[in-house]
């Protein structure tokens, strides 16, 4: 299995030799949210990517150890907080629960750990007094809000030569094209700060540097260090995290501890809408919540795996609702198909190797539209077990994909399966009868709503046209 690395350019091995012969778990982190607000549509790409990943190991026997994080302390949070007239930590919990509830609804595994970076300070000042006994970060006193006694603490970017290399940026050209306010307090304008001074009505936490909170870059760095080791498998995220998020966290974590820190990078593309990134400071965002509402959470999957994970999503209402006459089209086919068949082999391995190959989730979605039509076909011919092997081709595939065929969850809209058996029903009673004007004006009604009606000797079929 092979997934392209962002550190390296090209499509890496997932597995070293002992994760493979079950000596220790595949060690995965996965940036988690910041949790000030409602996730939004593109949010729900950043999770689903590595739980796709994390199904395709398990699928393989692969024991994995699934770390996603929380950020309950930030700077946007803090905003909410003081804009609410609440304390930070009830707008973090409040939209920790949100953003899990809906996690759940796309029927993404729960991590094994989800740590959140308040209850990890130690860590963090831990790791920042190694940076500063190595030379890699030094002490500036607190800017003109903070608190007496408080001071801030920075990263020293040119001390690590390799920094850069994750984002392939020249530390020269970041320092000439710098959009940020020059801080005299900094030895260089590429600096990043470790350690927050406290500010007035903000939360802090006691340190060597006096009360404050730590930044962003250090949480995960310490988080994923204490959960998963030096030199853990693979670290995911967006790919706007990249920098600087992702560089600072390399830098600080190899600065600290001399070695490497994630062996794999794994970043999804974003979502576009009109041309831009889907984002809430520019508004242009649907909420995750409405999006379950309207179509399900199998139908977002769908509609995100239909994608390659490293490309540019464009989302569309239009497309949206394509993407749900799809699934529409497949659950009746499951739903039509005769149980109990066996899987075609050869269809499963061409869409299990698919996905081995750099998650190639639209390859391996070919393969269950095509099995589809041949259950199809198979069932206009009255093929009983070919169209029984189509619907457990497409059934073991979606499994592994993490889609729940046959499971009890919500649909987003009507059951549409049931609509048409009772219209049937309803059309062989008038039948019976003799009133076949009926039973045609049904067959007509269901033929404009895109239901095709086939009669066979076992009674009428139908299907999506």
């Amino acid at each position: 299995m092979r997934l392209h690395n962002t550190l390296s350019g090209t499509q890496d091995d997932v597995l070293t030799p002992d994760v493979a012969d079950g000596s220790r778990p595949f060690g995965m982190y996965v940036c988690g949210p910041t949790v000030q607000d409602v996730p939004h549509f593109g949010h729900a790409r950043a999770a689903l990517v590595p739980d796709l990943l994390r199904r395709v190991l398990e699928h393989k026997g692969i024991a994995v150890r699934h770390v996603r994080n929380i950020t309950d302390v930030e700077d946007k949070i803090i905003a909410r907080a003081l804009q609410e007239g609440v304390d930070p930590a009830q707008v973090s919990e409040t939209y920790s629960r949100v953003y899990e509830e809906q996690m759940a609804r796309l029927g993404i595994l729960p991590p094994h750990i989800v740590p959140r970076a308040t209850g990890h300070i130690i860590e963090m000042v831990e790791l920042i007094t190694e940076l500063l006994r190595r030379g890699f970060a030094y002490v500036a006193a607190g800017g003109d809000e903070a608190i007496d006694g408080s001071d801030d603490v920075f990263f020293r970017v040119r001390a690590f030569e390799d920094y850069g290399r994750l984002s392939g940026r020249n530390l020269d050209e970041m320092r000439a094209g710098a959009r940020v306010e020059p801080d005299p307090r900094k030895e260089d304008p590429g600096d990043f700060v470790l350690w927050k001074a406290a500010k007035p009505d903000e939360p802090s936490w006691a340190s060597p540097w006096g009360p404050g909170r730590p930044g962003w870059h250090i949480e995960c760095s310490a988080m994923a260090l204490k959960y998963l080791g030096e030199g853990f498998d693979l670290h995911a995220g967006g790919s706007d995290l990249i920098f600087p998020h992702h560089e600072n966290e390399i830098a600080q974590a190899e600065a600290a501890t001399g070695t490497r820190y994630a062996r794999l990078w794994l970043h999804n593309g974003l979502l576009n809408i009109d041309g831009e990134k889907m984002s809430k400071s520019l508004g242009n965002f649907i909420t995750l919540q409405q999006a379950l509402d309207d179509h399900g959470g199998d139908v977002l999957r769908l509609y995100y795996l239909q994608h390659h994970y490293r490309s540019t999503a464009q989302f569309s209402g239009e497309r949206l609702a394509e993407v749900h006459n799809a699934w529409t089209r497949l659950t009746t086919f499951v739903a039509t198909a005769p149980d109990g068949g066996t899987v075609d082999q050869a269809a499963f391995d061409e869409g299990i190797a698919a996905l081995e190959d750099d998650l190639n989730s639209p390859a391996a979605l070919s393969v269950v539209f095509t099995q589809i039509k041949v259950g199809h076909a198979a069932l206009a011919d009255d093929d009983a077990d070919t169209a029984a092997s189509a619907r457990a081709t497409v059934e073991a595939l979606m499994g592994v994909m993490g889609f729940q065929l046959g499971a009890t969850q919500e649909s987003g809209g009507p059951d549409v399966g049931m609509l048409v058996e009772e219209m049937l029903r309803l059309r062989a009673a008038a039948r019976e009868r003799g009133d076949y004007a009926t039973g045609d004006e049904i067959r007509d009604t269901l033929a404009e709503a895109g239901v095709v009606v086939e009669d066979s000797r076992d009674g009428a079929r139908w299907r999506l046209g």
